[in-house]
């Protein structure tokens, strides 16, 4: 019987395994890979008191923060449901095969619904995953060629061309990344203009071996044995093919939220609704980062996110 369960391995589940830590709860820090979105992130010159570092740094360093209070994240634990009991106990079942099952599928296959944690409170920190363009070669050439880590594969592509998908922050970065690397770079959006910051913006404009292609919408990844162009129909209709050897995919994030069923509250786009508290309509449940309905999806604010879950989730058990 645990105080509390922390689902998650980045910087909300790590700020909030810091504060319980702090406030001597019995907790268990549960995650399939520490680090998530942070670790995957590349440059990174937005967190405070830091001026430059990059994901993999950070995320070793929120893992050594919580080996300083001696806590220790349980790894490759991927969590298929989160329940609570008619005794106010939260149930958190985790699959054997290592894959999540969305809760609400749970009745259709009951023998794999057993309690491995039970804990008075949970916080779900579980953040997002990529957004598939859903394309004719996109799987089929998934590690071979097609990527949706930046940080984790750009550097394969040394000398050689790439192309990356998007309009957003994570776009641009990987755009920007990318031109330290690779020989070429394109930047396909499909809409006629980017969504992320200006100085990302200005910054990636400013490279000489960047080709930026606007509304362009990708129908198609090619190749053999590797990737070797897409296919894009162009802001007139027409049908245009841009070589490639690497296709780096940022379209977009989904939360990760399946975990928990239809009885707590989400919003259309699958995010966990959350009020100032982190507190969901679940009491005892709690969520913090980007697998909630904070609107900016910030490392920052999910950290911040992460301690006021903590709090909250030690202002709960006061009660019971």
């Amino acid at each position: 019987m645990f105080d509390l369960i922390i689902i998650g391995g980045s910087a909300a589940a790590a700020t909030a395994g810091v504060y319980a830590a702090r406030r001597g709860l019995n907790f268990k820090i549960i995650t399939k890979e520490f680090g998530g979105e942070v670790a995957t992130s590349g440059e990174i010159e937005n967190w405070p008191g830091v001026v430059h570092t990059d994901g993999l740094t950070l995320a070793d360093q929120f893992k050594a923060h919580l080996a300083s209070y001696h806590v220790t994240p349980e790894e490759g634990v991927s969590v298929s449901s989160v329940s609570k009991q008619p005794d106010g106990m939260f149930c958190i079942s985790v699959n054997q095969d290592g894959e999540t099952m969305a809760a609400d599928k749970l009745k259709e296959s009951p023998e794999v619904h057993k309690c491995d944690y039970v804990a008075k409170s949970v916080i779900v920190a579980t953040g997002v995953h990529p957004r598939l363009l859903n394309v004719p070669g996109e799987k089929e050439f998934r590690n071979k060629g097609v990527t949706y880590c930046t940080t984790c594969d750009g550097p394969l592509f040394q000398g050689k061309a790439t192309t990356v998908i998007g309009g957003g922050n994570s776009a641009l970065e990987a755009g920007l990344m990318l031109s330290d690397i690779a020989s070429q770079v394109y930047v396909v959006n499909k809409n006629p203009m980017f969504k992320g910051e200006k100085i990302l913006i200005d910054n990636l404009s400013a490279k000489k071996n960047v080709r930026i292609i606007y509304g362009a919408m990708t129908t198609e990844i090619l190749g053999e044995q590797f990737v070797t162009a897409i296919h894009y129909t162009d802001k007139d209709g027409k049908t245009q093919e841009l070589k490639t050897d690497g296709v780096f995919i940022h379209a977009g994030m989904i939360p990760n939220s399946d975990l928990v069923g239809p009885e707590l509250a989400k919003s259309k786009f699958g995010e966990i609704i959350v009020d100032a508290n982190c507190a969901t309509n679940v009491a005892g449940l709690f969520a913090a980062g980007d697998v909630t309905t904070v609107p900016f999806k910030q490392i920052v604010i999910a950290a911040g996110q992460g301690c006021i879950a903590a709090l909250s989730a030690v202002q709960y058990l006061n009660t019971l």
